[in-house]
């Protein structure tokens, strides 16, 4: 008997499914937080948070116990590297890290 098992990431702020999901740790007030987001909620946190960073001051970074963050990229959805080494060959320019641009994705998508 064969089995099938699908994997669905979800966005953990609008609970809605998502092609690409990366898992994000921060701290408050001690307590470690984890949160799986797709890069639009990440931008949201990120916009939220920006003026207590501008205004805090750096303590160092924290070691985490998964080391890196995950990228969840489901099956069929092109990651943000495959994106990249495509808009390079078309002559877009793209960054080697961060988030792919949301109009150079739909470009992709558009292409595929």
């Amino acid at each position: 008997m064969a089995q099938k098992t699908i994997v669905i990431y979800v966005d953990d702020l609008t609970s809605k499914e998502s092609g690409e999901v990366s898992t994000h740790t921060f701290s408050l007030n001690g307590v470690n937080y984890e949160i799986d987001l797709s890069p639009e909620s990440y931008d949201k946190l990120a916009d939220a948070l920006d003026p207590f960073i501008k205004a805090g001051r750096k303590t160092g970074r924290t070691k985490s116990v998964g080391t890196k963050a995950r990228t969840r990229v489901a099956s069929g959805v092109a990651s943000a590297e495959e994106i990249r080494n495509w808009a390079r060959s078309t002559g877009l320019e793209v960054s080697d890290r961060g988030r792919v641009p949301a109009a150079v994705r739909e470009q992709y998508e558009a292409a595929h």
